[in-house]
């Protein structure tokens, strides 16, 4: 066998055309009505649509260039190289939202990524009707992941091979047919048709009509040689609508007969009934006998509407932008979203403070100093997105000699990119920023395309203008926060201390809990406390319990005389908020500690040989209920060497987890980490708490630890093993004890 001949052979697996093909075969197999291969973009994480089948390309529009992070089935699939299944509406609403609102329509999806072990090469999708099982069965399971792998071991072959890919058709039904008898069959079926007293039409996939009788051509007022080969909205001014043409899509996506009625100007009112299958679709029109039960509002003769792909793209990429928080938020999901989606490789997010020029963010420049030397810049300088701030008005370069025509300062600092949008960010009838998208080549901004980038950036600025009002009100938070609580806590002598503060990450990320160390005639009191709900309120309150706890003590009050003089502040203030605190008198030299407790969860005790102790303290009610309220007081032995901790219930309380099983993690944790040096071991309490990555509750925490009165190994050194006993936390065993055992 000559070389020529092996490589033949070798390459001859690889087939053309290999997508439509396989597509085609995959859906067959598990009767699947639509479907698309979806390519990985080589240089950056993309996927490109190849090739589409069952349904027209401008149905799947949004999504023909898609981030591989964005939150939709085919991108989870590739990133997570895994079978991502949606059985159905009510599915597609809860896991993917966003696509939801865009196709809301009964239909079953599954994607699957084309990767072999070494390298995922992009994800395909098929859709099934809304007929098909909530579930997917474990023939079309199998059927889908062999095609997928067959695929992608085809794919690796190609690139081995350097066998590149050609574009390859979509796969849709047969063409629109030029009559009526080729239509029908024969020209006695077409007749019989044409006498029929209600109107028939027949639409292919993109919504082009194939076939008409009289009675339509009547009904629509149009006549058929306007009507055939053309898409019915487009010739019939009064259905051009996207609210008819949306039923167009849902029948074909649902495979389900759907029905509308629409108004004949000026007051003849018909009724459309659609009967889809996977060539096209057969409408029924009648004139409508029940117009007055209609609850929606009617089109208004002759006004024009926007094209439906325009309003789907819009509304999908509305869909993310309302999801966005914080102004880094907003740079990420334009960079996820939207760049990809209009063709572009790079994005700079510009704003203004104190008439100068700020760069808020930007993704996809190698040299991140070509965009960041404008940040500071005087507006009045002379740079395209200075004057797109300050005028409202968009500004397109389809080159660079453009660009650099009207700034010739810019060709001292040149970026590898060859054209720009620069898109002015309004909200509130005023420019909020500029939004710049930078394209590798030089392109060609249509009037259609400039119109609808346009569009966009007006949804843009409206989430930039929440995310920087979010910021601020944020750092507003922080800075009371940081306001109300210790910037460092006191030296004491003979006690260690160290403490933490997280707030939720829900809301404004400010909260009621607090802590304090206060030095008092030789001795250390300590407090811990929570006050209800996690808002600015909750703070505000939580500072004047400090403050009353701190000036109680000052005037040296014992621990139940300041809970109980800290209840009635409370309940004399009419705070509709409660409180629970934990408050303690520290005396290391003496190896002692009182304490008293207002509902707040019960302090650990780690003692020296390393068991871990619940300290079961008697106490009263939540501060702020009731002004006669007692709060008995408790003292305990501090031996040196001994551990407190004092925690909110945030560390350890998470929704279905039972508080008993929490605490005894909690004990086992310090039994594992007692040793640690204060800050490391707070680290890591807080760093291991539930839900560390969404807490709904604040927490807070305070260890404090007595000192020998000479330094040991555990002190200064290594620290040594511990010897638990029978009750210690080392085995899952969490204690409740009195403070005399």
């Amino acid at each position: 066998m000559s070389e020529g001949q092996s490589s033949a052979r070798t390459r001859a697996p690889v087939g053309r055309p290999l997508l439509s093909l396989t597509l085609a075969a995959l859906m067959d197999e598990v009767h699947a009505h639509s479907g698309a291969v979806y390519l990985l973009s080589p240089d950056q994480p993309v996927l490109e649509m190849a090739v589409m089948a069952g349904l027209p390309r401008a149905f799947a529009a949004p999504w023909e260039r898609v981030g591989l992070s964005a939150p939709i089935p085919v991108s989870d699939a590739a990133r997570e190289r895994r079978l991502v299944w949606v059985g159905g509406e009510e599915e597609m609403a809860r896991h993917y939202p966003r696509l939801a609102v865009v196709l809301p329509y009964p239909f079953s999806l599954a994607a699957l990524p084309v990767a072999t072990e070494a390298k995922t090469y992009g994800a395909v999708f098929v859709t099934w009707p809304g007929s098909h099982p909530p579930e997917l069965s474990d023939r079309e399971r199998e059927h889908l992941t062999a095609a997928c792998d067959r695929l992608a071991v085809r794919l690796e072959r190609a690139a081995e091979h350097s066998l590149p890919l050609e574009p390859e058709p979509d796969l849709l039904a047969a063409p629109v047919l030029g009559g009526a008898a080729g239509t029908l069959g024969t020209v006695e079926a077409a007749r019989m048709v044409s006498r029929l007293p209600y109107g028939l039409c027949s639409l292919d996939l993109h919504g082009r009509v194939a076939f008409t009788n009289a009675a339509a051509c009547e009904l629509l007022d149009v006549p058929s040689n306007r009507l055939l080969g053309a898409q019915i909205w487009a010739v019939v001014p009064w259905l051009n609508d996207p609210v008819y043409e949306d039923r167009y899509r849902a029948a074909l996506f649902s495979q389900h007969v759907t029905s509308f009625v629409a108004l004949r100007p000026p007051d003849v009112w018909l009724s459309f009934r659609l009967y889809p299958s996977t060539t096209g679709l057969s409408v029924r029109i009648s004139r409508a006998r029940a117009v007055t039960e209609m609850n929606r509002e009617t089109p208004r003769p002759g006004v024009a509407r926007d094209r439906l792909v325009t309003i789907t793209q819009v509304l999908g990429l509305a869909g993310a932008l309302t999801e966005a928080v914080g102004v880094q938020d907003v740079v990420q999901l334009v960079a996820d979203e939207i760049v990809p989606a209009v063709g572009s490789q790079g994005l700079v997010v510009l704003g203004s403070r104190a008439g100068r020029l700020r760069v808020l963010g930007h993704r996809g420049y190698a040299d991140p100093l070509v965009v960041e030397r404008f940040d500071g810049l005087p507006l009045s300088e002379p740079t395209p997105g200075g004057q797109v701030l300050r005028t409202g008005v968009p500004a397109f370069f389809e080159s660079r000699d453009d660009l650099e025509r009207l700034y010739p300062a810019l060709q001292t600092h040149p970026s590898e990119f060859s054209a720009w949008a620069y898109l002015p960010l309004i909200a509130s009838g005023r420019p909020v920023g500029t939004c710049v998208l930078s394209y590798k080549a030089p392109h060609r901004f249509t009037t259609e395309e400039r119109a609808v980038l346009t569009s966009l950036a007006g949804l843009i600025a409206q989430a930039l203008e929440r995310a920087m009002l979010y910021d601020v009100k944020h750092r507003m938070a922080h800075g009371l926060q940081e306001a109300l609580l210790p910037h460092t806590l006191p030296s004491l002598p003979g006690l260690q201390a160290a403490a933490r503060y997280l707030p939720a990450t829900q809301g404004m990320e400010i909260g009621g809990d607090f802590y304090d160390l206060v030095p008092a005639d030789g001795v250390a009191a300590a407090v811990i406390g929570d006050v209800q709900g996690h808002n600015v309120t909750a703070a505000g309150l939580m500072g004047q319990v400090r403050t009353a706890v701190r000036a109680y003590t000052a005037v040296g009050q014992a621990p139940d005389e300041v809970m109980r003089s800290t209840n009635r502040l409370l309940v004399d203030l009419g705070a509709e908020l409660f409180a629970s605190c934990l408050y303690l008198r520290l005396d290391p030299v003496r190896g002692r500690a009182v304490m008293s407790r207002a509902g707040h969860p019960p302090p650990l005790l780690c003692r020296p040989d390393g068991r871990v102790r619940v300290l079961d303290l008697a106490g009263g009610p939540l501060l702020g209920i009731d002004g006669t309220a007692a709060y008995p007081s408790t003292e305990l032995a501090l031996p040196p060497g001994s551990l407190l901790v004092l925690y909110t219930d945030g560390l350890v309380e998470s929704p279905g987890v039972d508080f008993e099983d929490a605490l005894a993690e909690l004990c086992r944790r310090l039994t594992e980490l007692g040793d640690l040096p204060l800050d490391d071991l707070a680290d890591a309490l807080v760093r291991h708490g539930p839900h560390s990555a969404d807490r709904l509750d604040d927490t807070a925490v305070l260890l404090l630890r007595s000192t020998p009165r000479r330094p040991g190994p555990a002190y200064g050194g290594a620290p040594g093993p511990h010897t638990a006993g029978g009750a210690s936390c080392a085995r899952g065993q969490c204690v409740r004890v009195s403070p005399e055992s």
